[in-house]
């Protein structure tokens, strides 16, 4: 009854959604690429086309500029003529010292290197990696844009399991150092409804690492 409540509450009010899209699989396989600019293998291109499938109800698609992102939202785009944009701030956060790196290399001489990374990123940085707090204020003020500006339309926003833990974690309120119990999978898609616009917005989660 309370949901029924809520909705005609809403009825009236703009509604945006946003589709989050991670990029597949990269040529070179797993590894924490952060900002390295690798292509999609074949077996990432098969996965992204998956994952959408015959979808296409988008009005806008905005890109990271890597290309294992940017690549296939042109791709999309062309196909299905939607127009596409990139933004630099929706770029994977910069693992520093880690890029390249598989994580059998980065525990090789310390078993619980990545644990500690996981379960306390704000203190456990990686040598030369960007904050946090650095990746937060620029992935955020990106989604604050993107709503701003395609406010009431649907939105694709093709980017990084980083990028859309920190957007989901915004949404949900969650804890900044709680940002990697969110699982994010190759070509995933998590969709956000916003209602309202301005100061008066619920934000919602719709579903999270799925498929359309």
């Amino acid at each position: 009854m309370a949901d029924l409540v809520v909705a005609d509450a809403m009825n009236n009010r703009v509604s945006t959604t946003v589709d989050l899209l991670r990029h597949g699989e990269p040529v070179g396989g797993r590894k924490y690429r952060g900002q390295v600019d690798d292509p999609l293998s074949e077996k990432g291109w098969t996965q992204m086309w998956a994952a959408v499938g015959e979808h296409h109800p988008w009005d806008m698609i905005v890109s990271s500029t890597l290309c294992r992102c940017s690549d296939f939202a042109h791709e999309l785009g062309q196909r299905r003529a939607i127009p596409v944009d990139t933004d630099a701030r929706l770029v994977e956060i910069g693992f520093g010292e880690w890029e390249g790196h598989s994580a059998a290399e980065l525990t090789a001489d310390d078993p619980d290197r990545l644990l500690r990374f996981w379960a306390d990123p704000l203190h456990h940085t990686p040598p030369g990696a960007e904050t946090l707090s650095e990746f937060e204020a620029r992935v955020i003020g990106a989604w604050n844009d993107l709503l701003q500006i395609y406010t009431g339309q649907h939105l694709l926003v093709v980017g990084h399991a980083g990028m859309m833990r920190m957007i989901i974690r915004h949404v949900l309120d969650m804890p900044l150092e709680r940002l990697f119990r969110l699982k994010v999978g190759n070509a995933a898609i998590s969709r956000i409804r916003i209602i309202g616009e301005g100061e008066q917005v619920l934000p919602q989660l719709l579903f999270h690492d799925g498929r359309l």
